[in-house]
């Protein structure tokens, strides 16, 4: 692994409170421990010790990366049963799973005191940095590729090797910060504007980093990636952090009033919001089957998709499921109640003997004495539909409010509602699409645009639209 001149971050950046015996000035990781320190992303063993060469273990690392995402770590019930409410890391730990970053093994629990291997920690930090990867080669070369790993001596990654606290730290700080990459190789592709004055340009993606400087209203910025709600961006020659929320595609007009965040009433916030969002079948069901494809498989992963692109704003989304498991319907439901949500996506795919073709959404109208969000239901199916016919170009079969949409996740529940068939898994016209990891993450980013146009247009939340820049995206059309 090559080692980082210490210069990149020179010690008086760190937090001057925190004094290490066991990391001196010569230590290989000095820089990275303390940057994440100075950011309260990783935390000693105690006041004088981090022990560098300890075996990292499965909670440290839920920890430790859920702090770098921005996380609430508040203690709280986990799904897995060895891992209890009272457990330091619960809140962290069900807080990834939420996000899609963290499963368990096959037994239902998590295990939080095994040692993480480098394997795992290559997944994990793929699934928290939005790299597209899902298994331990994939994401050992998305970190090789971006400068994170060198991998070993023997020439390997060596996903099988336990991973010390030390070289945790280098991995995740280098995740979080280009500059400490063994190259700096990422792109400043997109541009965006401030859209406030007096903002900090920081170290890093939370306001425990130093301020480099101040950025003012109409301050042009060149983007490269997110880290959890925050940007990593270049300005006046400068790579640093703003808070995505302060940021805009177009140039604002710097000689009219500042733009206030809207105001809200408790339970109004945008991190208030919650969108349940529901991989239909899987464990023992399958759903429909088609040109060597499952269905429950297919939705799990534009699931995935779906839930990384809200992990980069706001607004909180749960899934009913992050692996291959079969919550029955009452229990997506319950879930759904018990996480407080606001809207519920379910998604599907279809099959009928390769006899059709196209994308349709549905959602539940013969009457509001079940589930009254009945124009809520209309306006989100709607805007979904949109979405996804802009993605993949497909048969537009409609919204129906009709036949299928007397189905239980829609007629059963507690808030507005809308099942999506994103195409025909026999169909080979759609399986184009279907088949190919690219258009799934591009149907993920559909329908988080699609419930963003809902929020944005049927329940007038104009605070959406600086979420659409974490996309370059922006609003669509009214539709309904």
């Amino acid at each position: 692994m090559t080692m980082l001149i210490l210069a990149i971050l020179p010690a008086k950046d760190s937090d001057a409170n925190t004094i290490f015996t066991d990391v001196g000035t010569s230590h290989r990781a000095q820089a990275e421990i303390y940057y994440l320190v100075q950011g309260k992303i990783a935390s000693g063993v105690s006041t004088s010790q981090f022990a560098p060469d300890r075996l990292v273990t499965r909670a440290e690392a839920a920890i430790f990366l859920g702090r770098a995402l921005g996380i609430n770590g508040e203690k709280k019930s986990t799904q897995f049963p060895d891992v209890s409410s009272s457990h330091t890391a619960s809140g962290y730990i069900q807080g990834m799973v939420d996000k899609g970053i963290i499963q368990g093994y096959g037994d239902g629990k998590y295990y939080p005191n095994s040692t993480l291997t480098r394997g795992q920690m290559a997944i994990l930090i793929s699934r928290s940095f939005n790299y597209g990867a899902d298994s331990s080669s994939t994401a050992s070369t998305a970190l090789i590729n971006r400068g994170i790993s060198d991998g070993i001596a023997d020439g390997t990654f060596g996903a099988q090797l336990t991973l010390k606290r030390a070289d945790f730290a280098v991995f995740i700080t280098r995740g979080i910060n280009n500059k400490f990459r063994t190259y700096q190789n990422i792109p400043f592709t997109q541009k965006f504007y401030v859209n406030t004055n007096d903002l900090n340009f920081r170290t890093g993606p939370n306001t425990s980093f130093d301020s480099i400087t101040k950025l003012n209203k109409g301050q042009l910025v060149e983007y490269a990636y997110s880290i959890g709600e925050w940007s990593y961006v270049r300005a006046n020659g400068q790579a640093g952090f703003l808070h995505s929320y302060y940021l805009q595609l177009d140039k604002p007009n710097v000689t009219t009033p500042l733009p206030v965040p809207p105001v809200t009433t408790p339970g109004e916030k945008l991190s208030d919001l919650v969108v349940i969002i529901d991989p239909g079948h899987g464990g023992t069901d399958p759903g429909g089957v088609g040109n060597g494809f499952q269905e429950k498989n297919v939705v799990l992963n534009v699931a995935r998709h779906m839930n990384n692109y809200f992990s980069n704003v706001p607004i909180q989304a749960k899934m009913t499921r992050t692996g291959d498991t079969y919550p029955t319907l009452p229990e997506r439901m319950e879930f759904a109640e018990k996480n407080k949500g606001d809207v519920y996506v379910s998604l599907h795919t279809n099959a009928l003997n390769g006899a059709a073709n196209g994308t349709e959404t549905f959602y539940y109208a013969k009457t509001a004495s079940t589930n009254p969000y009945v124009k809520e239901s209309r306006a989100l199916s709607i805007y979904l539909q949109n979405r996804m016919i802009e993605t993949w170009k497909l048969t537009n079969r409609g919204v129906n409010p009709f036949g299928y949409g007397n189905l239980h996740v829609l007629r059963e529940n507690t808030m507005p509602a809308a099942l999506i068939e994103m195409g025909f898994l026999d169909s080979p016209i759609d399986i184009k699409y279907i088949r190919e990891e690219a258009e799934r993450k591009k149907m993920g980013r559909a329908l988080f645009l699609g419930v963003l146009d809902y929020y944005y247009h049927y329940e007038g939340r104009t605070d959406m639209k600086p979420l659409y820049s974490t996309v370059n995206g922006s609003p669509s059309s009214k539709l309904h």
